[in-house]
């Protein structure tokens, strides 16, 4: 939808959505997928409920309408979408995630639309930093170390995206391919996890990892998920994600956990790594 001119938010945040041809009353709260320095605003809606069903119906019969000739003539057709109202931004949890160096990203089903803005706000506030860092070179300034007082401190992330079924991926297909194009510093290492696939040690399993890493191998791209990201079967083992982000950080570094459930906090001091939950 396009984004009024003076609506200002940040990742991780929420907004109430109303559509008055579907219910006048009605607001329904949603995340926000966007990034603050996108010049449009989106929301990823799953059909679940009267209400979601009824936006999808409104949607559908715009877009299924034949495009009258005398518009095609004239180049791009714009479809006279029904009206959307939002009342927002509202804070959350995730909003604060740029005060860590390190952040786990967790994302469970429908609950990873949070995270897709703030692994976008991520890349976009890298690409700054660079660029503004490549402007001081270029002008003979000396390039400035990282300030403690800074507000955007992050500098690396893991995604984990848990969702049940394959068909899900559809939801951020496109998003996905996008953050893995623009990611070439490998800031983000993403993980796609579909639970609905045999477990890892199940023979049948072994099949399709064997043909999804030929593919892999071949296209660059996944079969499962049908991006760029590989997926991974059954449900992550989180004593060895944390094990692994230890690893990578051994020098103590607070990591900031961001996630829509509390279902796998652990403890991981034994790993002189402190994991601080939202």
């Amino acid at each position: 939808m396009s984004r009024p001119k003076h609506f200002k938010y940040k990742s991780g945040q929420y907004m109430f959505v109303n559509c008055p041809k579907v219910s006048p009353f009605e607001w329904h709260p949603f995340s926000i997928t966007s990034a603050p320095q996108d010049d449009y605003l989106s929301v990823h809606i799953k059909v679940n409920g009267d209400w979601t069903k009824a936006i999808k119906g409104v949607f559908s019969e715009v877009i299924s309408k034949p495009v009258p000739v005398k518009d095609t003539s004239h180049g791009a057709h714009n479809p006279d979408y029904p009206k959307i109202m939002i009342d927002g931004p509202y804070g959350a949890p995730a909003q604060d995630y740029k005060k860590y160096e390190v952040v786990l990203l967790v994302g469970l089903g429908i609950g990873a639309t949070p995270m897709i803005s703030i692994i976008k706000d991520i890349i976009n506030n890298m690409y700054a930093t660079e660029n503004a860092q490549l402007h001081q070179m270029e002008n003979g300034l000396q390039r400035k170390p990282q300030d403690k007082n800074e507000k955007f401190k992050t500098r690396r992330a893991y995604f984990y995206w848990v969702t049940r079924e394959q068909g899900s991926y559809d939801w951020f297909k496109n998003i996905m391919n996008e953050i893995a194009e623009r990611d070439v510093n490998k800031i983000i290492e993403l993980h796609n996890y579909c639970t609905s696939v045999f477990e890892k040690d199940d023979a049948r399993s072994t099949l399709i990892r064997m043909l999804q890493s030929i593919a892999y191998a071949k296209s660059g791209k996944d079969i499962v998920s049908e991006t760029r990201v590989k997926s991974h079967f059954a449900k992550p083992n989180w004593e060895e994600v944390y094990n692994k982000i230890a690893m990578d950080h051994p020098d103590g570094t607070n990591v900031g956990k961001f996630s829509l459930s509390q279902a796998h906090v652990k403890s991981s001091t034994k790993l002189h790594l402190i994991f601080i939950w939202h």
